[in-house]
C-alpha cells in the first residue's frame, strides 16, 4: 500500500486494540494456564489496564476489541469507561454483542476526543455474538453535509459467517464518502475476501507487513484500520505493547480539508 502524506486537513490518531478482556498473554502457554481469567476474576487485571490506558493517551480515537461491559470476570467492571476515564478520554461508547449473564458481557468500545453526534449498534449477520459500532462525527460547519463514519468491528473466525458480515459492511458503508473500518477482522491482508471487500468499497487496501497476532510472535496481520481514499494516511505502525494476544495497529490520518471535527 502507498502512504501519502502532506494532507492540508486535521491529523487524527488512530488505534485499534482488541484487548482480550485485559488479561495479560505473554506466551501460549498462557492460553491453558490462564484460561480461568476469561470467567473468573483475577487480582492483576486492574494492573493490566492500568497499562493499557497509560498507551493510550496519545491517541484521538480508539476502537476496542474483546472489552466487557461489566461481569463476574472483571469485578463488574466496564473496561471501555473505565480506559476512557484512565487515559482521559471525553466520549466513550460500547456495545454487547455477547451476553454470558453474571459470568461474561463481550463487548466492542469506542473511546474519543472528539463528540460523535450518534453512535450505532448494529447486530452482524451469522452466529450470534458479533456486532458493530458505528459513530458518526459531524463537522465543525454545520453547513457542510459532509461527516465521517467510524465503524469499530470484531468479525467471526469462520469463513462463511465472516463472508456475510463483509456483506453487510459493504452495503451499510455504500454512501459513506469519508470512513473509517478499524478492528479485528480476523482476515489476513492479502486473503481473498479481503481483496474483494476493497475492489467493491473506497478503503485503501491493508498493508501486509504489520503483523499483529500473536503478540509474542507476530505472524498475521488480521486487525486492521481501513480508510476510505478521501483520507490520506500519514503513518502507520504496529506497537510493542505485549499484553494481550494481540499487539494494537496505529495510523495517522488526515482528514479532507473541508472536513473538521469539533474538540469535546
Amino acid at each position: 500500500m502507498t502512504e501519502v502524506s502532506g494532507g492540508a486537513g486535521q491529523r487524527l490518531r488512530l488505534l485499534s486494540y482488541n484487548i482480550q478482556a485485559g488479561i495479560a498473554t505473554p506466551s501460549f502457554r498462557h492460553y491453558l494456564t490462564g484460561s480461568w481469567k476469561h470467567l473468573l476474576p483475577h487480582a492483576k487485571r486492574e494492573q493490566t489496564l492500568q497499562r493499557i490506558a497509560a498507551m493510550l493517551h496519545e491517541f484521538d480515537i480508539v476502537g476496542l476489541q474483546e472489552a466487557d461491559s461489566g461481569s463476574l470476570r472483571t469485578g463488574d467492571i466496564n473496561l471501555t469507561e473505565y480506559l476512557a476515564r484512565g487515559a482521559g478520554f471525553p466520549y466513550w461508547s460500547d456495545q454487547t454483542n455477547r451476553n454470558i449473564g453474571r459470568f461474561a458481557q463481550h463487548s466492542i468500545g469506542l473511546l474519543s476526543r472528539y463528540k460523535p453526534n450518534c453512535v450505532e449498534g448494529h447486530r452482524l449477520p451469522g452466529p450470534p455474538g458479533r456486532g458493530a459500532l458505528c459513530a458518526h462525527f459531524d463537522t465543525i460547519d454545520e453547513t457542510d453535509d459532509q461527516s465521517l463514519v467510524l465503524i469499530i468491528l470484531h468479525l467471526a473466525l469462520g469463513r462463511r459467517a465472516r463472508g456475510l458480515q463483509l456483506d453487510y459492511l459493504r452495503e451499510q458503508t455504500a454512501t459513506y464518502p469519508n470512513l473509517i473500518v478499524m478492528g479485528d477482522l480476523n482476515l489476513r491482508a492479502d486473503s481473498d475476501q479481503m481483496n474483494e471487500l476493497i475492489r467493491r468499497t473506497t478503503l485503501r487496501p491493508p498493508r501486509a507487513d504489520l503483523a499483529t497476532f500473536p503478540s509474542w510472535k507476530p505472524r498475521r496481520a488480521i486487525d486492521h484500520i481501513l480508510v476510505s481514499e478521501t483520507l490520506d494516511i500519514a503513518g502507520m505502525r504496529v506497537l510493542p505493547h505485549q499484553v494481550s494476544d494481540h499487539l494494537p495497529l496505529c495510523m495517522d490520518v488526515s482528514l479532507p480539508p473541508t472536513l473538521r471535527l469539533a474538540a469535546g
